[in-house]
């Protein structure tokens, strides 16, 4: 990706730069496992010391959202990686799968047979066990809500979704209290520090978002000369929304990517044939006029990555209370 800083922000430099990989991380522009240019590449891409790049690497890599390999350099970080020694735990499955093939065999079940047996077994397992409890933290309580649902509908009977904020944490001692009893914390990457300090001690994931279907087609349903203001809430996010319009409406020539403070934004929605606006800056609807058309730009949670990272994460610990149960009964 790109990486540009705005000298005319009131924001410090290095608040931006970690703002901006933070966010990129979210939405899907940095994938685990990317490299980042070097300490030295990045101070002079962006005409900053490179003390403050490698303060922000610093921050970055205390948050688990970047890892460092000596000689190599910095890399992002997967999620994944809270799952432990995973490839540990599947030798163990392999050994215990070996086992239930020898015998199934030895009994004469064919694969299919097995393979209908262990699905049936494995659902009744998942009814018998208490569900673990998620929450959802984001920015507004609406689109976290939205959020909880997508990723419930994501893991079915695994767990239930909860959602809240993290203005509601701040002022909810009774929320934290109930929050710091769930099983597994998701969020942001930008919102990762905050949340680890008001409810410290937990499991807590930070998730990729994409863009909904339903954002995709809007733009893509642009005509080429419309006239396009795209209006972003947070300030790191603004080139992130400016890739992804570029993205999905290529086809569109006249775009405008402003952040919510901008001075003239009014002016400019005047002028405009069509608003896609962040979430949470969905009262500049009322600003339009006749003919104008709007929509929101929103994202939802990536439901390859809730399946790949969340669902094996909560199944070792629905495993590890089957066996702890299983022992109770056999004492």
């Amino acid at each position: 990706m790109e990486f540009h800083l705005d000298r005319n922000s009131s924001i410090p430099l290095g608040a931006q730069l970690r703002g901006m990989i933070e966010y990129a991380i979210t939405f899907g522009a940095l994938k685990p496992g990317e490299q980042l240019p070097s300490v030295r590449e990045m101070a002079d891409l962006l005409g900053v010391a490179p003390m403050t790049v490698a303060q922000v690497y610093r921050e970055l890599k205390a948050a688990e959202l970047v890892y460092s390999k000596p000689g190599a350099g910095t890399f992002i970080a997967d999620a994944s990686s809270l799952l432990g020694s995973s490839s540990q735990n599947l030798d163990e499955l392999h050994r215990h799968l070996d086992a239930l093939i020898n015998c199934g065999m030895l009994m004469g079940f064919s694969a299919s047979d097995l393979g209908a047996l262990v699905s049936n077994r494995f659902s009744e397992r998942q009814r018998q066990l208490k569900k673990k409890t998620v929450f959802l933290i984001g920015n507004f309580i609406d689109a976290a809500r939205d959020y909880a649902q997508c990723i419930s509908e994501t893991l079915g009977e695994i767990a239930q979704v909860e959602a809240t904020t993290i203005t509601e944490l701040k002022n909810d001692e009774l929320l934290r209290q109930r929050v710091g009893d769930a099983d597994l914390l998701l969020t942001f990457a930008h919102r990762r520090r905050e949340v680890s300090v008001l409810v410290p001690g937990l499991p807590l994931l930070n998730i990729s978002f994409i863009p909904s279907e339903t954002t995709r087609r809007s733009l893509a349903s642009l005509e080429p000369l419309t006239r396009t203001l795209v209006v972003s809430i947070f300030p790191e996010f603004t080139s992130l929304m400016t890739h992804g319009v570029e993205r999905f409406a290529p086809h569109v020539t006249q775009i405008i990517v402003v952040h919510r403070d901008d001075p003239q934004l009014s002016e400019l929605i005047k002028e405009t044939d069509a608003l896609v606006y962040a979430t949470g800056a969905q009262d500049l609807t009322s600003q339009l006029s006749e003919g104008q058309q709007s929509f929101e730009y929103r994202h939802v949670p990536d439901a390859g990555e809730i399946q790949r990272v969340v669902v094996p994460l909560l199944q070792q610990g629905i495993l590890q209370a089957s066996n702890t149960g299983d022992r109770n009964e056999n004492q």
